[in-house]
């Protein structure tokens, strides 16, 4: 038997139905003593405390062309193999510095 890979996004997500609302509505509704953690124990304010997000996400790349001034790229790639990783690298601290502006904002 063969089965098929289905995958969404944000934007293709299909329409909550009224028995899906229901549902989730029943769900929200129940207190938290209802849990069952019988198969896993609750976690605490104390492991949250050194939780790391995104420890195994590993992003999807993409195929860009973009231009770099020529010294810029000579420094990256006399750091040795990797300067494509370098550039993402620098990319991707740069962003999470701004999200953290943003969010403390």
């Amino acid at each position: 038997m063969q089965t098929k890979m289905v995958s969404y996004t944000l934007e293709t997500l299909p329409e909550l139905t009224e028995e899906d609302i229901a549902s989730l509505e029943a769900l929200a509704a129940r207190p938290d003593s209802e849990i069952d953690f019988s198969d896993i124990p609750e976690i605490t304010d104390e492991q949250w405390k050194t939780a790391e997000r995104g420890h195994f996400y590993r992003p999807v790349k993409r195929q860009i062309t973009a231009r770099v001034d020529a010294d810029v790229l000579q420094w990256l790639k006399s750091q040795g193999k990797g300067y494509q990783s370098r550039i993402n690298a620098i990319l991707r601290r740069e962003m999470l510095t701004a999200l953290k502006a943003a969010a403390a904002k």
